[in-house]
């Protein structure tokens, strides 16, 4: 998902969006510690996919100021 769509969004969506990203994050951590991880590149893009919703989150917070 880009930002553009992420800017769509209602923050709640977002807060939602992020804790489904975090939830992935930790399922990837533990299969990958326990050697069942296939694509390791997945890692990566939950952890970038992650900031990108922390950026949006900030950005829209600082907007209603």
């Amino acid at each position: 998902m880009n930002a553009n769509e992420l800017r769509e969004k209602t923050p709640d969506q977002l807060r939602e969006e992020l804790a489904n990203l975090k939830k992935e994050s930790f399922n990837l951590r533990f299969q990958q510690a326990t050697g069942q991880l296939e694509n390791a590149a997945r890692i990566r893009a939950a952890r970038r996919a992650a900031a990108r919703v922390k950026t949006i989150l900030n950005e829209k917070a600082k907007a209603a100021e």
